[in-house]
């Protein structure tokens, strides 16, 4: 099938919730059926509800794969175009409490989330809800678990597609299982050509990692998966001082189903090698160490085809608050590489990637060219890190990297722990 990708203007509001104060509040979202975006969002929503085959979409988090939360066979294609695993549940995204409350058998929305609710809806936190026995929402959502993950996006083109749908949408990311998310409608294209039909780009997605889930069914109440939300912030909430850390960075063991997605063993990964440094590792506090930079110049390392000696091997070096540039690689003749990403170039819509990828050669202490450099800081903030991870990853994969190294950063608060989170699962090896 072909992959249309279809430019939605997001410059100006798609939608709009009908009270913004007091108890009402996102209560019901309306769409303004006057907007240059309408008609886009409209021909994604007859989609949703006709045929079987995904919409990507995207989110202040990531491109999301959507599909008919309520259809069996729409939900399978889901897992049919990201080749996911059937055991790893979705999120069902909703465009107002009126929806969800719709799909909750009759019940109301659990009282211990309504602190969060209030601070933090619309916005890229994921609750478990309870899943009754006569629920509308397709079996494959849940992977026959009790319960179902929650969301309300906040961006209005997010909103907007649920709300013409008429429907709740499981969303995945819009990545093939495994890679690296998709924070660009490029991302999503690479991974998803022919897969699917219709792709609708608003631009770089904001946060640039996937939604907090928690799990307030529980007590003490728990965090399931770090992402936008740190666990500092929901430590902030009224009944939710004591959350606890659930999850595993090195993934789920696949022994059981996970309860909640993004916990299982391999994920986020692109083709490259990726050797993360932690932040506790002393021997990487400005660059990688002797050993590792001996194994970057051998010949086993970055070469995508032996057989020929014109094909150069290639390096790949992510810093964020340590490294100098290059993480103590010797190097010559660094210069900007061209971007692989379109998207990145003349899109003011949403805040886009702001590193920049520098190409030259890498060379030994003596200075013989032993293959090339790539080399990309994506400075010391660590939201802007965040922002730039899984796209810093895809480009290097796509420059030709065949090994990654990665300067690691302290995940004990904020977005750090989701950040860390992608990349232990994302890496090889790891040094500590």
């Amino acid at each position: 099938m072909e992959t249309r990708i279809v430019k939605v203007s997001t410059r100006q509001p798609i939608g709009h919730f009908t009270s913004l104060q007091g108890p009402e509040r996102l209560e019901t979202f309306q769409v303004d059926t006057a907007h240059e975006a309408y008609p886009a969002i409209e021909e994604a929503a007859t989609h949703l509800r006709e045929r079987d085959t995904p919409v990507a979409f995207p989110t202040e988090t990531v491109y999301g794969l959507g599909a008919d939360a309520t259809r069996s066979a729409s939900v399978r294609g889901i897992y049919a175009a990201k080749n996911r695993p059937a055991d790893n549940p979705l999120i069902v995204h909703v465009s107002d409490l009126d929806m969800l409350r719709s799909y909750l058998g009759g019940e109301d929305i659990p009282e211990k989330y309504q602190p969060l609710i209030e601070r933090f809806w619309p916005g890229p936190l994921t609750m478990l809800m309870p899943n009754s026995d006569n629920s509308r929402l397709a079996p494959e959502v849940t992977a026959g678990l009790k319960s179902f993950g929650a969301r309300m996006p906040s961006t209005s083109l997010a909103l907007s597609l649920i709300k013409l749908t008429g429907r709740p949408l499981a969303a995945p990311s819009a990545n093939a299982s495994t890679k690296p998310s998709p924070t660009m409608a490029q991302h999503v294209k690479y991974d998803l050509d022919g897969r699917i039909e219709l792709i609708l780009d608003g631009g770089p997605c904001e946060v640039g990692v996937e939604s907090t889930v928690v799990d307030g069914l529980c007590d003490p109440p728990a965090l399931l998966r770090p992402g936008g939300i740190g666990i500092d912030e929901l430590r902030k909430c009224p009944g939710w001082e004591n959350v606890v850390k659930a999850y595993k960075d090195q993934g789920h063991d696949g022994k059981t189903a996970p309860r909640a997605p993004g916990m299982k063993y391999k994920h986020y990964s692109p083709k490259a090698r990726v050797i993360l440094y932690e932040a506790s590792c002393a021997d990487g506090a400005e660059g990688i160490t002797a050993a590792d930079a001996e194994r970057a110049l051998s010949p086993e390392e970055g070469v995508a085809d032996t057989c020929n000696a014109n094909v150069m091997r290639k390096v790949g070096v992510i810093r964020t608050k340590r490294w100098r540039q290059a993480a103590g690689l010797h190097s010559n003749k660094l210069a900007p590489a061209a971007s692989t990403d379109d998207a990145r170039d003349g899109d003011d819509q949403q805040p886009g990637t702001s590193y920049q990828v520098l190409q030259g050669e890498l060379i030994s202490a003596s200075g013989e060219v032993r293959g090339g450099l790539l080399d990309i800081d994506l400075g010391r903030e660590t939201r802007g890190i965040a922002q730039g991870l899984f796209s810093a990853l895809r480009e290097l994969d796509q420059l030709g990297a065949a090994i990654i190294f990665v300067d690691g950063i302290d995940d004990e608060l904020d977005i750090a722990g989701a950040v860390m989170n992608r990349l232990r699962k994302a890496a090889s090896e790891i040094r500590v």
